[in-house]
């Protein structure tokens, strides 16, 4: 496989670019990378996390008529602060990837094959695949949104959890019936 460029202006995070045109179309092409330390904390910062550990993005890119597929798997260890405790939370991410290319000028539609159970369209491709940015969108949608340690929960300023807490409006309607007013 052609090597990645590792610098791209529109992605200074973590990119792992990949030329289309140094590229035999004949043939399917794996990959396997990874970011380095100083990239795993850009991309920590990036998705609000303390810290992205243990990341790794492997799959096979092949061609797809006029355009190329990856199908991948996104491996990661994220550490967030607990919503609750603000305690650090690990989360281990697991995910599939999968991703499709087509040129914007592609063939006639007979000749473009879509997936009935694709969820997206494929992206425009142009003369490159940015690896690395699919990599950090894939880990951005998996990082937990809300982040909790098990076992934490909220508490009202009374000390007492929030089901617990007394309701204002139920003392309201207890004081309306009293007043027999029944609208």
């Amino acid at each position: 496989m052609p090597e990645l460029v590792s610098h791209a202006p529109d992605n200074p995070d973590f990119a792992r670019v990949l030329l289309l045109g140094r590229l035999d179309s004949g043939g399917p092409y794996d990959f396997d990378i990874a970011p380095t330390a100083t990239e795993a904390a850009a991309l920590a910062r990036l998705v609000g996390a303390t810290a992205v550990r243990k990341m790794r993005f492997r799959g096979r890119l092949v061609p797809a008529g006029a355009g190329w597929r990856l199908d991948g798997t996104l491996g990661a260890t994220v550490v967030q602060p607990c919503v609750v405790t603000l305690e650090p939370v690990t989360t281990r991410i697991e995910v599939p990837v999968e991703r499709s290319w087509l040129p914007e000028a592609g063939p006639p539609a007979a000749e473009v094959v879509l997936l009935a159970d694709a969820e997206e369209e494929p992206d425009p491709l142009g003369d490159r695949i940015d690896l690395g940015l699919v990599a950090t969108e894939a880990l951005a949608l998996a990082v937990p949104a809300y982040p909790r340690r098990p076992g934490a929960a909220l508490v009202s300023p009374l000390g007492t959890p929030d089901e617990d807490r007394p309701k204002p409006f139920a003392a309201l309607e207890a004081l309306r019936g009293k007043l027999g007013d029944g609208t």
